[in-house]
């Protein structure tokens, strides 16, 4: 018992070690946990025998699940919600393509039967969310056209149409009872719908409206809330990934109190159970039994990078009029990963009776995609100039805060100000300001404290940021041409009484508002509730 806690330890170490030099080897940190749990594994070093598919399916997707929530939680709705449509068409429409064209890719030349492709097809046709987000968020990856907001939307939500292909296929090929099909798609998606939306809108009752909850007890009870969820969708037919995945919008984008205190305790489980998922999966691989899929698995990685991925792509996102190289950027950044590899583990322990080897082959595949695709997004993002060097991807998260805790202000002094020809010493300033510096005419000045103010002058201060409570909330709204507010004055906007414009970032400008002011096409507009 002891020696099997300190190897626990030890694994976990190694993973944080290999996230903090992931950088330096130039390739996705949860590549490395792969390694790690191959090195464990019964061809590396330590040559632990684990060939458990039960017990790995029942813990990847327990740990599955927390990931799910915590990417539905940590969207920001109001930056996802302009390509929301984009997104669902993707983790929808995107995966019945992209199953079907490799499943025909795979019947045609790989001559598995239609059953079986069908099947390989259905395992490997969702995006990784936990690899997408780990890439954008430690290269800073921020994308134009609110690509990184897409890419972060269609791969948290596309889990559960794969999941549920995985189910009919399994079905198909006699290992489970695939039943009436249309009936199971309308129950997966609707109950599953439901499910998630019920619970998330009890969840936020219960945190804004009642003292049920004690404070420090809010990370207990929304491990509770993911995994009622979780057995309610199970237990009446519903798609569990979708359910826990629609709670977490809900929930994250709501104005429930300890907000601040549930991100990082969720940021944390989340990067256990990648690193645990990641770690199986690299512990139940037998690297020995690779050569002989291996060919089988290259032939896939190119049938889905350069064909079934980039066709679901184009077909669904021209008709957004989506630029050609953002389509481009989206197919390549169609990653393969720790679902694909829980859904083929789900599948072997079914007793599904097939020809070829279907973990090794996705898990090859996983392979594949996060080491060359993941390691090469950045590039192909920089080749076809889709990084927006202006923007922060981090803001596009909802645990997203600004680093610096200080604000810059600043003042203009107009003929007759109460601080005109007053020392800064002698000036009345807010309390914990400080006057950085002076620009006067086209200089900069410097002051000390003897500093004489004069008109027209521009005093920078440096004052305190506000942290808002957990009942406040300052929100960014980005304004395009089809927006309600653009070309209005904010006096015609009739606001609640609850709402305030409290700046518009308008190019290089902040400029602080009344009611005259326009609010035009391109405008960065704060509120205040």
């Amino acid at each position: 018992m002891t020696i099997g806690v300190i190897l626990v330890a030890t694994v976990i170490f190694l993973c944080i070690l290999a996230d903090k030099f992931s950088n330096r080897f130039g390739m996705p940190t949860l590549i490395l946990f792969m390694f790690i749990g191959m090195l464990f594994g019964s061809d590396g070093i330590v040559k632990i025998p684990f060939d458990d598919y039960h017990m790995t399916e029942y813990v990847c997707s327990s740990a599955l699940i927390f990931i799910m929530f915590y990417g539905g939680f940590n969207t920001k709705w109001s930056l996802a919600k302009p390509v929301a449509v984009k997104a669902v068409c993707l983790s929808t429409l995107g995966v019945v393509i992209t199953a079907g064209v490799t499943a025909l890719l795979c019947y045609l030349f790989l001559h598995f039967s239609l059953e079986e492709s069908f099947l390989i097809g259905a395992v490997l046709s969702s995006t990784d969310a936990a690899s997408v987000f780990s890439i954008l968020r430690q290269k800073k990856l921020n994308l134009k056209y609110g690509t990184a907001s897409l890419l972060e939307v269609e791969s948290g939500s596309n889990d559960p149409m794969s999941y549920m292909l995985t189910v009919i296929g399994i079905g198909l090929i006699g290992a489970g009872n695939s039943g009436n099909i249309l009936y199971h798609i309308f129950s997966q998606m609707v109950f599953g719908s439901a499910v998630g939306i019920i619970l998330a809108l009890t969840a936020i009752f219960l945190l804004t409206k009642t003292k049920l909850v004690s404070n420090g007890l809010d990370t207990i009870f929304m491990i509770a809330m993911v995994l009622l969820c979780y057995g309610i969708s199970d237990v009446i037919g519903g798609n569990q990934y979708l359910s826990v995945y629609f709670m977490g919008i809900l929930i994250g984008n709501s104005r429930i109190q300890n907000k601040n205190v549930l991100i990082p305790f969720f940021d944390g489980i989340t990067s256990l159970a990648q690193i645990l998922i990641f770690f199986l999966l690299g512990l139940l691989s037998q690297p020995h039994r690779m050569p002989s899929i291996l060919l089988p698995a290259i032939a896939i990685v190119i049938f889905l990078t350069l064909a079934a991925r980039p066709i679901a792509v184009f077909l669904l996102l021209r008709p957004f009029h989506c630029t050609t190289k953002q389509c481009i950027l989206i197919s390549w950044a169609g990653l393969r990963g720790a679902a694909s590899s829980v859904f083929a583990i789900m599948v072997i322990a079914s007793e599904a009776s097939i020809s070829y080897d279907l973990f090794h082959i996705v898990f090859t595949v996983s392979l594949f995609s996060v080491a060359i695709q993941g390691t090469l997004l950045p590039w192909a993002a920089a080749k076809l100039d889709m990084v927006d060097e202006k923007a922060d991807v981090r803001k596009t998260f909802n645990d997203y805060q600004e680093e610096s805790a200080i604000t810059l202000m600043r003042m203009y002094i107009p003929p007759g100000h109460n601080w005109q020809n007053k020392a800064i010493k002698d000036v009345c300033m807010p309390t914990g300001s400080l006057a950085l510096m002076i620009k006067r005419n086209k200089g900069t000045i410097i002051p000390k404290g003897d500093t004489i103010i004069l008109p027209d002058d521009n005093v920078i201060l440096s004052v305190p940021s506000y942290e808002p409570s957990d009942r406040e909330k300052l929100e960014e709204i980005h304004i395009d041409k089809t927006h309600s507010w653009c070309n209005k004055t904010i006096a015609e906007l009739n606001l609640p009484a609850n709402e305030l414009i409290a700046l518009i970032i308008r190019g290089e400008e902040h400029l602080i508002p009344d009611g005259k002011t326009v609010i035009y096409e391109n405008d960065v507009v704060v509120t205040y509730q």
